[in-house]
C-alpha cells in the first residue's frame, strides 16, 4: 500500500468516528445527567463490566473514575457467573457495555442487579436489547458504521465508549468540586505526579535559606549568597518579612561602589514570591514566564523556604 493510499484511509477512518462523535455529543439527554447524578449519590462502588472490546472500555472507564477520585472497579462478566457476582454489594452502581446490549455473557450481571435492585446503567446502541431493556438508564450510543466497514469490528463503537466514559468521569469529578490537589494524591508517580506535587515538596527549608538583614553590608551579604549557593540573597526587614531579593542582576547593577551599599539599597523590592501550597506546575510557569532560577517560600509575609529550578529538574518536574 502506497503512503498516499495509507494516508487515505487513515483519513477516512478518523472522519467516520469524528463524524460519529459528533451525533453522541448532540445526543446527551437527561439520561446522562441521571447516570451522572446516580454515580455520584452511590454510597458503594462504580462496577464497570462488559466482554470482548467492550471489556477493555470498561476497565479503562473503571481506571480513569478511579483515578479521579470516584471507587470503581471492573468486573468480568463471565467470571462474575462463577463467584465474582458476590463482589457486587447492595450499594453499588453498575455501568454495562455492549453495542449489541445481547452480549450473553452480561445476563447474569443484569439478573443480579435486577434480584437486589442493584441501579444498571446500560451504554448500548439499542435500547430494545436485552441489556437496554434491563437497565435502569440507558444511555444510548449512535448506531454509526464501524471505521473498518465490510468487516465490522469494533472501531467507531469502542471510541464513542470510551469517549462517553470520559464523559461521565469528568462530569463526575467537576460535581465532586475535585481538584488538582486531589488528583495528586492519586498520581505520585511519573511527571504527572511530579507536576502535582506541591512547592512545600520540593523547596528548601529554613534551615537553609540564604537570609540577610536589610542593613547587613554587601559584603555579608556576598557571603551568605556564596555559602548557600542558590544565586540569590533574600532581605528581611526588622520583623523577618520578606523585603526584597539580591540576585546576580542586582549585582551587576550596583558593581560601581557594591561593597560599599546596604543590602536593603541593593536589592529588588517586593520580589516575584510563592507560597507552600502551590503546586510544582505553577512555580514551573512563574520561572518560565519571568526567566528566573529562584522563588522564595513565603507564608505570611515571612519566608519559609527557597526554590531553584533545579528542584524542579530533580523531580522531573521539567
Amino acid at each position: 500500500m502506497s503512503a498516499f493510499d495509507a494516508i487515505a484511509v487513515g483519513r477516512r477512518v478518523l472522519s467516520v468516528e469524528s463524524d460519529a462523535l459528533k451525533t453522541l455529543s448532540q445526543s446527551l439527554d437527561e439520561a446522562f445527567v441521571q447516570a451522572v447524578e446516580t454515580l455520584f449519590n452511590a454510597r458503594g462502588r462504580i462496577v464497570c463490566t462488559g466482554i470482548g472490546k467492550s471489556g477493555h472500555v470498561a476497565r479503562k472507564i473503571a481506571a480513569t473514575l478511579a483515578s479521579t477520585g470516584a471507587q470503581a472497579m471492573f468486573v468480568h462478566p463471565a467470571e462474575a457467573s462463577h463467584g465474582d457476582l458476590g463482589m457486587i454489594g447492595p450499594d453499588d452502581v453498575i455501568l454495562a457495555l455492549s453495542k449489541s446490549g445481547e452480549a450473553r455473557e452480561l445476563s447474569d450481571v443484569i439478573a443480579y442487579a435486577k434480584r437486589f435492585s442493584i441501579p444498571l446503567i446500560a451504554m448500548t446502541a439499542f435500547e430494545d436489547s436485552q441489556l437496554g431493556r434491563g437497565g435502569d438508564i440507558v444511555l444510548r450510543l449512535p448506531d454509526a458504521p464501524e471505521a473498518t466497514a465490510e468487516v465490522n469490528a469494533p472501531t467507531t463503537s469502542t471510541t464513542l465508549q470510551i469517549a462517553l466514559g470520559d464523559a461521565i468521569a469528568v462530569a463526575l469529578l467537576e460535581r465532586r468540586g475535585f481538584t488538582a490537589s486531589d488528583f495528586r494524591v492519586f498520581h505520585p508517580g511519573g511527571k504527572l505526579g511530579a507536576m502535582l506535587r506541591t512547592v512545600a515538596d520540593l523547596m528548601h527549608g529554613e534551615a537553609e535559606l540564604p537570609l540577610i538583614g536589610v542593613d547587613a553590608p554587601m559584603p555579608d551579604a556576598l557571603l551568605v549568597m556564596s555559602e548557600k549557593r542558590f544565586g540569590a540573597v533574600g532581605v528581611i526587614d526588622a520583623e523577618g518579612r520578606l523585603a526584597g531579593l539580591i540576585t546576580d542582576g542586582d549585582l551587576r547593577r550596583h558593581m560601581d561602589g557594591l561593597l560599599q551599599h546596604t543590602a536593603g539599597e541593593v536589592m529588588t523590592r517586593a520580589p516575584l514570591v510563592i507560597a507552600p501550597g502551590a503546586l510544582a506546575a505553577e512555580a514551573l510557569k512563574l520561572m518560565n514566564d519571568r526567566r528566573i532560577t529562584v522563588l522564595f517560600v513565603v507564608e505570611a509575609e515571612r519566608p519559609v523556604g527557597v526554590l531553584h529550578v533545579h528542584d524542579l529538574l530533580r523531580a522531573g518536574v521539567i
